[in-house]
């Protein structure tokens, strides 16, 4: 019998944090293949991925394993994109890199592991695999870049093939290791943007490239039905907005709720974006039985977005929605946002999109 080593493919982007996971699978003796996953044409907007490209290279030789590159920007549009498009449209605020990880990260990247005979994939993210009720879910870590929340949408078939290198160091420590241990030059590379494909988070002026006139138009106005004036089109405007809306109203207004049937948005006090209670659709019951589509009440703890944090909160099951109520009112709960929610140990139960 030979004792061959397991082969795992680590999608590495160029930045410290999939690098150090390659660099560690390879220090404890998995056969890494790094690959580099083009997800954005230039001529679509900005695009890094010349540069990045560049850095993948130069690390993988420095750790001294194979890289590859695929492009995957046909997926990316038409299973990313197209519906990061239509949700603005629909006057929701949607989570592209919620999609991204199930839809490319995790799927096309995924076929090409077992294409080449791959055993895993890995990604540097900070998380962590466990299991529950003899089902796999994600465990948020302890630190400052804690990213189960993105990934409460993966499938059982998925996380029984991936692997997480990162899930018990924090950032600082990763730097350290890129820094003293592999000698990269992108051990103090920044950390990329928030939405890889709009430029210096300019929002507005991407949807307005994308949209021209097709955003619907309508009026602001005030929680009483007051009209206040005119604004330039619901996907230029979330839910707690306060800074763009182009108009001056002698004290702070913030965006309270979005119509997109009628055009119209309501402004309102900061008062106005508490609430306690949402609903949640086209849910993951990650750590639940597949047959445990209505269930009563479970107490857990609910995140609305990736930088809230997780508040107490109870939630039912019913008809495979999520319909969740918090002990203390949560601030602008959007629809379009993920909810995610976990149990005392930080495990994922199940997450859904917000309606």
């Amino acid at each position: 019998m030979t004792d061959e080593k397991p082969t795992v493919v680590v999608g590495i982007s160029g930045g410290v944090d999939s690098s150090v996971a390659a660099y560690l699978l390879k220090e404890k003796g998995f056969n890494v293949i790094g690959l580099f996953m083009i997800n954005w044409n230039s001529e679509d907007g900005e695009c890094t991925a010349i540069d990045d490209y560049e850095d993948v290279k130069r690390v993988c030789n420095i750790i001294g394993i194979p890289y590859y590159s695929v492009n995957y920007a046909k997926e990316y549009y038409e299973n990313v994109f197209e519906y990061f498009l239509d949700e603005y449209k629909k006057g929701r605020t949607p989570n592209p890199d919620v999609l991204c990880n199930r839809e490319i990260k995790f799927g096309p990247f995924l076929n090409y592991a077992k294409k080449i005979g791959a055993d895993f994939i890995a990604t540097g993210h900070y998380a962590a695999i466990a299991e529950i009720n003899n089902r796999l879910t994600i465990r948020s870590v302890d630190n400052s870049k804690d990213q189960s929340y993105a990934l409460y949408n993966l499938t059982q078939q998925q996380l029984a093939r991936t692997l997480f290198p990162l899930s018990d160091i924090n950032k600082e420590e990763v730097r350290s290791i890129a820094a003293k241990e592999i000698g990269i030059r992108v051990a103090y590379k920044p950390d990329s943007q928030e939405i890889c494909f709009i430029p210096n988070n300019k929002h507005s002026e991407f949807l307005t490239k994308y949209f021209n006139k097709d955003l619907a138009s309508g009026n602001f106005i005030d929680v009483s039905g007051n009209i206040l004036g005119r604004h330039l089109g619901i996907g230029h405007y979330t839910i707690g907005q306060r800074k763009g809306l182009g108009m001056a109203f002698g004290e702070p207004k913030y965006v309270v709720k979005i119509n997109a049937e009628s055009g119209n948005i309501v402004l309102g006090n900061n008062a106005d974006l508490y609430s306690k209670e949402l609903i949640a659709n086209d849910c993951n019951f990650m750590s639940l039985n597949d047959n445990d589509n209505n269930i009563k009440e479970i107490r857990c703890r609910g995140k609305i977005r990736y930088s809230h944090k997780s508040a107490l909160c109870r939630f039912m099951i019913v008809d495979n929605k999520i319909s969740a109520v918090f002990d203390e009112a949560q601030r602008a709960i959007t629809p379009g946002q993920a909810a995610v929610f976990y149990d005392d140990y930080g495990h994922i139960i199940c997450g859904g999109t917000i309606i």
